[in-house]
C-alpha cells in the first residue's frame, strides 16, 4: 500500500485531472456528441469553402494561358484602324503569331424548318486558340472550319432550330453548312450561352454576311502568341502608347488570372460568412451543452470537493473535456467539409470557367480543427468557470443552478473570459474578411444580431414572469411559465431559431425583390421583342412589317456611337490619368430626344434646356453615376468625337436612369438639333403575345432584312431569373448548413433538460395531470419559443435584406409578408414538433419511472 502511495504522490498534478476527465468521458460522451455535430457543420462549412476557392485558384493558374487563348489579347469595340493594324503588323515583325476574332450577334435561321434563334457569332481566322483545346465533334471540325464555308454550333441550337448536323444555317445574307458541333470551350461558361448560342464561322466569310455595316455592334479582338523569352507585360507596357492612341484594350494572361483569383476570394468571403454564422452558433449550442452538463454534474463536483480536488483542478477536469470535444467536433467537421468539396463544383458549375478538381486542402483542414476547437473552447469557457463556486456542502443540498449567480462586471474572471470570447470573433471574422474594416463591420453586423435575438430572449423571459393570468387554461399558464424556469434553454433556442430565420428569409427576400424588379421592370415597359442595327433606309420596311403582323412599332430609339474627346477644353486621354480609364475612353452608344422617358428622373437642371440656356452650345443630359465619374455638373462642357467630327456640348441636366426596365437606356441623351443629322442606326420596339408570335415575327424580320437583330426580352428577363436562382441555389446550400447547425443546438437543448423535465413531469404526474395535459404544456413552450426566435429572425432580416437592396443593387425594397409568415409558422411549427418528439418520453412514462430516472 505505502509503494502506490509513494507512486500516487510521485505522479504529476496533472495526471489525476487527465484520469478523471478520461472517467468523465467515458460515461457522458454520447450526451456530448449532438454537440460537437453543432460545431462540426460550421467547421465542414468553412473548410468546403475554403478548400474549394484554393482549388479553383490552382485551376486558374493552371488553366489561364487556355482561358485567354493566347499571351495576350487586344481588343475593340470597333473595327481595327490603321494605327491597330499597324501595332499588330509590328508584333508580327517581333515573332509573334497574331490571330483575330470577331463577335456581334445575329440571328441564326433555320431555311429547312424556317425556325430562327438569336445566336451569338464568332468569327475567327485559322489557328486560334494557340491554347487550350476546342472540343467538337466529329473530332476534327474545329481545324476544318476554314476550308469552307463551314460552321460549327452550340448544342443548343440545333435543338432551338430543329436542325441536324449537316442541314444549312444561314447567319445575314450568308449561308453556311452547320459541319459538327462544339461541346467544349476552354473558359466557358453555362451562363455565357444564356442570351444565344454561340455559331462558330471562319473570318473570310464575315463580309458575305452583310452584318457588319455602319453603327453595327461588335467586338474585335486580336490574340497574340509571344515568341519565347518575350514577358506579355513587358511588351504591353511598351505599346501602351499606341494602344492607348487607338482605344484598344490589352489583357495578358496574369490579369486574367488576378481577376478570376480576387472573383474566387470573393466568392470565399461571401459564403464564408454563412459558415462563420454556423460555426458560432455551434459555439452556442457548446455552451449550453456545457451549461446543462455541469449543472447536471454538480453532486460529482461537490464530491470531489469532499476528497480534496481544488476548484482550479474541478475546473481544469471539465476544460480538458471541452477541448476535447472540441477537437473532436472540429475534426468531424474537416472530414465532412473535404465531401462537401466535392458537391461544390456542382452547386456552381454554371458559373465557373474552369474545370475545377476538388482535393483537400492541408492548409484549410487544419485551419478548420484550429477555429473549431478554439470557438468551442472559447464557448465553453463561460459556463466552465461556475464550477468555482461548487462547494462541498451541495452534496446536502438539491439545487438546479450551479453556486450563487454574481453580477459580471464583479467576477474578473468570467469579465475576462467575456471579453476574451467577443476579442476571439472579432479576429475570426477578421482573418475572413479582406480588410480590416470589413473585419470590423462583419464582427459588428453579427453582435448586433445576436444582441437582438438576446434581448429578445431575455424579453421572453421577463414577459413569461408577468404576463400570466390566473384565468388563463393551465397548459398556456405551465408551458409559459417554463420559459423562465430555473436552468430553461429560452436564450438557446431563441438563437438558434433567430439565425436560422435570419439567414434562409434574407435571402430570400433578397431573391425576391430582385426577380420582382426585373418583373416590374419588363411589364412597364410594355415591349418584349427589340430590333437592333436597323439602318435609317431599312426602318419603314420594318415597320411595315410589323403592321402587316398587327404589331405597332412602340418606340423607334436612334443611336450614334461616340468618344470623349475633350471635357471643359482638358484633353480626354490627360483626364483618363485621373478619372476611371473607363469612363473616359469607352464608346458611348448616344441618342438624341427632347424629352424624358419612364425610365428617367431629373435631379438637377432641366430637359428639354430652356431657349434662355442657349449659348451657343446644344445641351445633354448625363446619368448621375456617370456624371460624377467624369467629374462633371452643371455647365461643364464636353466635346464628342462623333466619327471623327468634333461636337460640343453643355451639361444641362443630371438624372437618374432604372436600368432594369427592359428599354433602351442612356448615359448620355442629347438634344436633337446636335446629332439628328450624324449616321446613326435605329433600335425599333413592339409587342407579341406568346412565344409563337414572337418566333414568326422574328423569322419573318431576319428574313426580309438579314442584318436586324431581333432580341427577344423575355428570354432575357428568364435568363436573368434562371441567373438568380443559380446564385440563389449556391447560398441556399451554404445557408442550410446554419439552419441544421440550429436545429441540432434546439434538439440538444431539448436533450440537455431533460432532468428538468423528468421532474416537472414527476410532479405533474403526482399531482393528477395526464399525458395529453404534459403534451399540451410542452407544445405551448416550444410554440412561444418558435414563434419569438422566428419572428426575431424575420426582423432582421428584413433589415438586412433592405441594406442590401439599398446599397448594394441600389434599389427599393419591399417585404415579401405572406411568405414571412408562411415562413415563421414553418419555424413554429418546427420548433414545436422537435421539442414534443424529444420530450415524448416525459410524458409517456409513468411516475414511478419517471422517479427512478430523476
Amino acid at each position: 500500500m505505502s509503494g502506490a502511495r509513494d507512486r500516487s504522490a510521485r505522479r504529476p498534478w496533472w495526471h489525476a485531472v487527465v484520469t478523471l476527465a478520461r472517467q468523465e468521458s467515458r460515461s457522458s460522451w454520447r450526451r456530448l456528441l449532438l454537440f460537437m455535430s453543432a460545431i462540426s457543420l460550421g467547421v465542414a462549412a468553412l473548410v468546403a469553402i475554403d478548400s474549394f476557392a484554393t482549388n479553383v485558384t490552382e485551376a486558374v493558374r493552371d488553366q489561364s494561358r487556355a482561358l485567354l487563348g493566347g499571351d495576350l489579347s487586344i481588343t475593340s469595340r470597333t473595327a481595327f484602324d490603321s494605327g491597330a493594324i499597324r501595332l499588330l503588323d509590328s508584333l508580327r515583325n517581333a515573332g509573334a503569331d497574331v490571330g483575330q476574332r470577331t463577335e456581334f450577334l445575329s440571328m441564326a435561321v433555320a431555311p429547312l424548318t424556317e425556325r430562327t434563334r438569336l445566336a451569338q457569332v464568332e468569327a475567327v481566322t485559322p489557328g486560334i486558340p494557340y491554347y487550350g483545346e476546342i472540343v467538337t465533334e466529329p473530332v476534327d471540325a474545329w481545324p476544318r472550319l476554314a476550308a469552307g464555308a463551314n460552321t460549327l454550333v452550340d448544342p443548343a441550337l440545333l435543338v432551338a432550330l430543329d436542325a441536324r448536323v449537316g442541314d444549312s444555317l444561314q447567319i445575314g445574307t450568308a449561308r453556311f453548312h452547320i459541319s459538327g458541333v462544339v461541346r467544349s470551350i476552354p473558359g466557358d461558361v453555362e451562363i455565357a450561352n444564356a442570351l444565344g448560342p454561340r455559331v462558330f464561322i471562319a473570318a473570310r466569310w464575315i463580309d458575305s454576311t452583310g452584318l457588319l455595316q455602319t453603327g453595327s455592334r461588335a467586338e474585335y479582338t486580336a490574340l497574340v502568341r509571344l515568341p519565347q523569352g518575350m514577358n506579355p507585360q513587358r511588351t504591353v507596357r511598351a505599346i501602351r502608347p499606341r494602344l492607348e492612341a487607338s482605344h484598344l484594350r490589352a489583357r495578358t494572361v496574369a490579369d486574367t488570372e488576378r481577376e478570376l483569383t480576387n472573383a474566387a476570394e470573393q466568392l470565399r468571403r461571401f459564403l464564408g460568412l454563412v459558415g462563420l454564422v454556423a460555426l458560432l452558433l455551434g459555439g452556442v449550442g457548446v455552451a449550453s451543452a456545457i451549461h446543462a452538463y455541469v449543472v447536471e454534474r454538480i453532486p460529482t463536483v461537490a464530491i470531489l470537493r469532499c476528497v480534496g480536488a481544488s476548484s482550479a483542478q474541478v475546473m481544469g477536469i471539465y476544460l480538458l473535456e471541452s477541448v476535447a470535444l472540441g477537437l473532436a467536433g472540429a475534426a468531424a467537421g474537416v472530414v465532412l467539409g473535404a465531401g462537401l468539396q466535392l458537391a461544390l463544383p456542382h452547386v456552381l458549375g454554371g458559373f465557373l470557367p474552369v474545370d475545377v478538381h476538388p482535393r483537400p486542402v492541408a492548409d484549410a483542414m487544419l485551419g478548420g480543427v484550429g477555429v473549431g476547437a478554439w470557438v468551442a473552447v472559447m464557448f465553453a469557457l463561460q459556463p466552465l468557470l461556475a464550477v468555482r463556486r461548487i462547494s462541498p456542502l451541495d452534496t446536502l443540498r438539491v439545487r438546479t443552478e450551479h453556486g450563487r449567480r454574481v453580477p459580471l462586471w464583479r467576477d474578473p474572471v468570467r469579465l475576462a473570459a467575456s471579453v476574451a470570447l467577443a476579442g476571439s470573433i472579432i479576429v475570426v471574422a477578421m482573418l475572413r474578411a479582406q480588410t480590416a474594416l470589413e473585419g470590423m463591420v462583419m464582427s459588428a453586423a453579427l453582435f448586433l444580431a445576436l444582441a437582438v435575438l438576446w434581448g429578445s430572449a431575455a424579453l421572453v423571459s421577463a414577459l413569461a414572469r408577468r404576463v400570466v393570468r390566473a384565468r388563463w387554461p393551465f397548459v398556456l399558464r405551465q408551458g409559459v411559465a417554463n420559459l423562465h424556469r430555473p436552468a430553461n434553454q429560452t436564450r438557446a433556442v431563441v438563437l438558434a431559431l433567430g439565425f436560422g430565420a435570419f439567414l434562409l428569409s434574407t435571402l430570400y427576400l433578397v431573391h425576391d425583390n430582385l426577380l420582382r424588379r426585373f418583373a416590374t421592370a419588363a411589364a412597364a415597359t410594355n415591349a418584349n421583342i427589340a430590333f437592333i442595327d436597323v439602318q435609317p433606309d431599312q426602318v419603314a420596311r420594318l415597320d411595315s412589317i410589323l403592321r402587316a403582323r398587327g404589331h405597332p412599332a412602340l418606340q423607334r430609339v436612334p443611336i450614334v456611337p461616340m468618344r470623349i474627346a475633350a471635357i471643359d477644353g482638358r484633353d480626354a486621354e490627360a483626364l483618363g490619368r485621373s478619372r476611371p480609364r473607363w469612363v473616359m475612353r469607352r464608346e458611348y452608344r448616344s441618342t438624341y430626344r427632347d424629352s424624358l422617358t419612364a425610365s428617367e428622373r431629373l435631379t438637377a437642371g432641366r430637359w428639354p434646356p430652356s431657349p434662355r440656356d442657349a449659348s451657343g452650345l446644344p445641351g445633354i443630359s448625363v446619368e448621375s453615376d456617370v456624371a460624377a465619374d467624369m467629374g462633371v455638373s452643371l455647365g461643364d462642357t464636353i466635346t464628342w468625337d462623333v466619327q471623327g467630327v468634333r461636337v460640343p456640348t453643355i451639361v444641362r441636366s443630371i438624372r437618374d436612369v432604372e436600368w432594369a426596365r427592359f428599354e433602351p437606356n442612356f448615359f448620355v441623351v442629347f438634344e436633337s438639333r446636335a446629332i439628328a443629322d450624324a449616321p446613326q442606326t435605329y433600335v425599333v420596339l413592339t409587342h407579341a403575345d406568346d412565344d409563337t408570335e414572337r418566333a414568326r415575327l422574328q423569322h419573318a424580320a431576319a428574313t426580309a432584312l438579314p442584318n436586324v437583330t431581333s432580341i427577344d426580352l423575355t428570354l432575357i428577363q428568364r435568363t436573368l431569373a434562371r441567373i438568380l436562382d443559380r446564385v440563389a441555389v449556391a447560398v441556399r446550400f451554404m445557408a442550410l448548413l446554419s439552419v441544421a447547425t440550429g436545429i441540432i443546438v434546439l434538439v440538444g437543448a431539448v436533450t440537455a433538460s431533460r432532468r428538468q423535465r423528468m421532474r416537472e413531469g414527476v410532479l405533474l404526474k403526482t399531482l393528477g395531470a395526464t399525458r395529453v395535459q404534459i403534451a399540451r404544456v410542452m407544445l405551448a413552450e416550444y410554440g412561444v419559443l418558435g414563434a419569438m426566435g422566428s419572428a426575431t429572425g424575420m426582423l432582421l432580416s428584413v433589415g438586412g435584406a433592405w441594406g442590401v437592396m439599398r446599397f448594394l443593387f441600389h434599389a427599393p425594397f419591399r417585404p415579401a409578408l405572406p411568405q414571412m409568415a408562411v415562413l415563421t409558422l414553418g419555424m413554429m411549427l418546427l420548433t414545436a414538433g422537435i421539442g414534443f418528439l424529444g420530450s415524448r418520453d416525459v410524458f409517456r412514462a409513468t411516475a414511478l419511472a419517471a422517479l427512478r430516472e430523476v
